[in-house]
């Protein structure tokens, strides 16, 4: 009886440490550090997210009352310092949208002088052009280039299934794809790949460049002008507007593109003169789904614009709080990136909507745990493991590298990991790797620093932090410390 009592509580033992095997393999290796990174609550100015300026840069003031402008060369206005502009937030894209007839007024002459002007500007603000090239607006005084009004004449006599409404001049016409798409190409023999650039739209067609009538359109006609701005860019990123199922599907066939839309937030502007119709409630949503792009954010932005503005909305709409919400929500259902407020006040009574709506968009990266050994040798690994969540809508688009720096008042070495941050989509991310030290870094004491960085530019020499992390202690320079490590 005793010896059966005896087996059954070996029997017991052995099983209890078999289960619990797995637990004790899991616990945290002697000799290594573990940090784990207090977050924060802040809004983060990073690189492609957020607000953007719209014909204005950072410290720039805003448009006064409820207009805005749009098409023509930038009106720059004089540098006054502060990067900030009260009632908007600092943003990391200026949008400019400009119209065909400035950028080429003589034929195939065209002003490279205003993009370039434009793009120093925005670098020197802290921010990247987004840009478009509207083929017209609507009257004479945004028509196409005169000289092209003269080739094709002023015909806009179309039969009913073309709509003349939205129409300056017949796309149909061989002479379109010649020498608008060839502006297009010609910008991007030029432009492509530039580090000022964020992106650039797919504009073909329609009053202001959004599309109207897109899907009247041969197909013939159709690629070869979103052909234009496929073949151009290769790595310059594109949003084309969400124009119609055929059009889309082409774009989108050619390569990665982002989708945007320029009227979010129309509960109702038009619905007593369109049977009730609305883009918030009818087009939007039901467009993303037929034109097949829903899916798009995981590889490419989504850009949206603001309908009207925010005082539009509070003044004449009558919005309250609660339809402000329903709007910024719908945004992040759709996984938005950026937002184009026309750089117009944001109300104050909408402020904290706006900013805990911008701790959403795009990526938010918060690191929640960094290991790695209290020692390495020089001339060997110093393996890490981390896990990160993204509390965003998306992912970062740009490939911007994970690196790890150690220092000390004397010493410091920057290394660069192989981890891809365009993968680590909403949720968690665990990235494991390892670097090699040098093997003339003197030994010592140092503090071993992360960042993610952008390669050097004409601005910085050095590889140096372009991503805020949503976590506590970040230093002067932009680096995080995970602790200290001895190098042997």
């Amino acid at each position: 009886m005793q010896y059966n009592i005896l087996i059954s509580r070996v029997l017991m033992i052995s099983m209890a440490l078999f289960l619990l095997h797995p637990l004790l393999c899991a616990q945290n290796k002697a000799g290594q550090v573990i940090f784990r990174p207090h977050e924060i609550d802040d809004v983060l100015i990073n690189p492609g997210i957020g607000f953007t300026t719209f014909q204005r840069f950072n410290g720039d003031t805003l448009n006064a009352g409820e207009g805005w402008t749009e098409g023509f060369p930038i009106d720059y206005q004089p540098f006054k310092g502060a990067l900030s502009t009260v009632g908007y937030p600092q943003t990391s894209i200026a949008y400019w949208r400009i119209y065909w007839k400035f950028l080429e007024p003589e034929m195939q002459k065209y002003r490279w002088d205003l993009i370039d002007q434009a793009l120093d500007t925005a670098m020197r603000r802290g921010q990247k052009l987004m840009l478009r090239i509207a083929p017209y607006g609507t009257g004479p005084v945004t028509d196409v280039p005169e000289w092209y009004r003269q080739m094709v004449g002023d015909e806009n006599d179309w039969n009913e299934s073309k709509p003349v409404e939205n129409w300056a001049v017949d796309p149909e016409n061989v002479n379109y794809s010649i020498y608008f798409g060839g502006l297009i190409q010609a910008l991007g023999e030029r432009y492509d790949g530039h580090p000022g650039f964020e992106s650039v739209d797919i504009s073909i067609v329609g009053a202001w460049g959004e599309g109207a009538g897109s899907e009247l359109l041969t197909q013939k006609t159709r690629e070869k002008l979103i052909d234009a701005y496929t073949d151009a860019f290769q790595k310059t990123p594109l949003i084309t507007l969400l124009m119609d199922e055929k059009t889309n599907q082409y774009a989108r066939s050619k390569r990665y593109v982002g989708w945007r839309v320029d009227c979010i937030g129309d509960l109702g502007f038009w619905a007593s003169e369109q049977n009730g119709w609305t883009h918030m409630y009818d087009f939007y949503p039901q467009s993303i789904i037929t034109h097949g792009v829903k899916d798009d954010w995981q590889n490419a932005p989504i850009s949206l614009e603001i309908c009207g503005t925010f005082l539009r909305w509070r003044d004449q709409e009558g919005y309250q709080s609660e339809d402000v919400r329903y709007i910024f929500d719908q945004s992040l259902k759709w996984h938005i990136s950026s937002f184009n407020a026309k750089s117009s006040p944001v109300p104050l009574e909408w402020q904290s909507l706006v900013d805990d709506w911008l701790k959403k968009m795009g990526y938010r990266f918060v690191l929640r745990r960094f290991s790695y050994p209290e020692s390495v040798k020089r001339n060997g690994k110093l393996p890490f493991e981390t896990w990160w969540e993204n509390k965003g809508v998306a992912p970062c688009y740009v490939k911007y590298p994970l690196a790890v720096r150690l220092r000390n008042p004397y010493h410091t070495t920057t290394l660069l990991t192989h981890a891809d941050i365009t993968t680590w989509l909403p949720g968690d991310n665990i990235y494991d790797d390892a670097v090699f030290v040098p093997a003339d870094l003197p030994p010592g004491d140092y503090e071993l620093e992360i960042a993610l960085v952008s390669l050097p530019d004409r601005f910085n020499l050095l590889p140096h932090p372009e991503v805020k992390l949503a976590i506590a202690d970040m230093k002067a320079d932009g680096w995080y410390i995970m602790g200290k490590i001895v190098v042997e």
